[in-house]
């Protein structure tokens, strides 16, 4: 699984203070905290993996809902990477505020057919916290977005929706065991067309975004055709139903 949204950040990123000045040990001490937690992290974000995996409301006709996942820990050198870039534009990052300040270090990304189907996946999400307490959302999830249908459907969520000039479309839900708890999963969720703009996209434009014209405009062009290939699925899908 690659960092999702890595070079969206980047490219959205604006310089709100005075470079940071972060020396070596500094970053070596964040790291070694998050070392500390890694294990426990990974544990948290497995059971994250298997209760979507496995749950049996995602079953519908004898179909699977879902139809893959991916999943991932932040390497370190990722990690370093991004506490360099943050201390650039004036937000530092250290062993005191790593579990708040980086809330992707464990990442689940499931991957769906039919974008009508999401209601099911937010559902079971939900349910963890709302129902059964073992999840809190760290913040409110959040729908992003270059498509206005797309904006129109997630709108019948709770979700904050955002519309973006990246042509990038996932919905994001941060999960904790618990408020105080320093380990955080995000979990990602998009069709598979969508994970297909995102992957193309991220190896032309992570981990610099490219100056290429052509290809910028190709990349918009594709966002177009994957949002039309959801759309004639879910039609497909109507249709089969009667």
């Amino acid at each position: 699984m690659t960092d999702a949204c890595a070079h969206e950040e980047i490219a959205t990123e604006e310089t709100v203070a005075e470079p940071v000045i972060i020396d070596e040990k500094a970053i070596e001490d964040t790291l070694a905290r998050y070392d500390r937690v890694r294990h426990d992290l990974g544990i948290f974000m497995e059971g994250v993996v298997k209760y979507i995996g496995v749950h049996p409301d995602l079953i519908v006709n004898g179909h699977q809902i879902v139809h893959s996942f991916k999943s991932r820990l932040k390497d370190r050198e990722h990690l370093r990477a991004k506490i360099l870039r943050k201390a650039e534009l004036g937000r530092e990052i250290n062993a005191q505020n790593l579990f708040t300040k980086v809330t992707d270090l464990a990442g689940v990304r499931i991957l769906h057919l039919f974008q009508e189907n999401f209601a099911e996946i937010d559902a079971i999400i939900r349910r963890k916290v709302t129902e059964d307490g073992d999840w809190i959302f760290d913040e409110r999830p959040k729908a992003y977005t270059w498509d206005p249908e797309a904006v129109t459907f997630f709108q019948r969520f709770d979700l904050d929706v955002s519309e973006k000039t990246t042509s990038y479309t996932s919905v994001h839900y941060l999960v904790r065991p618990r408020t105080d708890s320093p380990l955080c999963c995000e979990i990602q969720v998009r069709t598979l067309f969508e994970e297909i703009w995102g992957e193309v996209d991220h190896q032309i434009n992570y981990p610099v975004p490219t100056d290429n014209v052509a290809l910028y405009e190709q990349i918009k062009v594709l966002s177009k055709i994957v949002g039309a290939g959801s759309r004639l699925l879910d039609s497909l899908k109507r249709v089969q139903n009667g």
